[in-house]
């Protein structure tokens, strides 16, 4: 493409965008959806917390120092960890730790390979790469997270009685478990699988749509956004898997006895 200049939005042309939002307003008033309140909120909420997110990403782009850069996703990344047990119904002893720990090792893992051996970044911690990027895979992974401890810790607690059985007549605690982990990572892997099963046909991604209204080639945009679903996917069943088997080793003691009594409804 010839033209590689974007446009620039006005805060007037902001303003008249925000305006879509009376169609939403509009739509609760007329039909008493009692949403119309959330709706200024969440979007006044949505815009100051995009313009900090803004104001910082500007400094942090202007900053060279690795350590700051690092500091910067450690704080992405355990945020991300917190999110996701806060989405979550039901809690055990440790399960921050669990999230903390799962979606740290995982996201930083796929992000540095995805940096270091495959767009072959140059300095590796250069911002306008290694940020957008990890904060796109915390933000799936987050997601898988989320599902699969409340999809694992629903089994254990609607199917305690069967559990208990089968544990009661011999079996081990991966046998009486493996169904309960197999569904727990299915729910938290499906959102990405049906992402990636629609895009391109019923939807635009939003990384690739803007990197065209930047001026980037299309297929450059589609290469790019390929890799991040990649990466997203790898990220998402890491993420899921370890936290669930985190959730599996501490329901389900190694003398074979679940121990439901740990789960708690948040």
């Amino acid at each position: 493409m010839e033209d590689t200049q974007y446009i620039v939005i006005s805060n007037l042309q902001l303003g008249l965008a925000a305006l879509l939002l009376l169609v939403n307003i509009g739509l609760s008033i007329a039909l008493k959806l009692g949403l119309a309140k959330d709706l200024i909120i969440a979007s006044i909420r949505m815009a100051v917390q995009l313009v900090l997110v803004g104001l910082i990403l500007e400094w942090v782009f202007e900053m060279r120092e690795p350590w700051f850069i690092l500091l910067m996703a450690f704080f992405m990344a355990g945020l991300a960890g917190y999110s996701a047990v806060d989405r979550t119904s039901r809690r055990y002893p440790g399960i921050f730790w669990n999230s903390l720990v799962t979606i740290g090792t995982s996201a930083f893992l796929v992000t540095g390979l995805a940096i270091t051996g495959i767009l072959r970044v140059d300095p590796w911690f250069d911002p306008q790469y290694m940020i957008p990027l990890l904060g796109m895979v915390l933000g799936n992974a987050l997601t898988g997270i989320s599902l699969g401890l409340d999809r694992m810790m629903e089994g254990c607690v609607q199917n305690r009685n069967w559990i208990e059985t089968m544990l009661s007549h011999g079996a081990t605690r991966w046998e009486a478990a493996h169904e309960h982990i197999r569904e727990a990572l299915r729910t938290g892997m499906i959102p990405t699988v049906n992402a990636m099963m629609i895009m391109g046909i019923v939807s635009l991604p939003g990384m690739m749509t803007g990197q065209i209204l930047a001026g980037a080639a299309p297929m450059d945009a589609v290469r790019y956004q390929m890799v991040i679903m990649f990466m997203i996917a790898a990220c998402t069943a890491l993420a899921t898997l370890g936290v669930v088997l985190f959730a599996y080793n501490r329901l389900f003691s190694r003398d074979h006895r679940l121990m439901n009594h740990l789960i708690r409804q948040k």
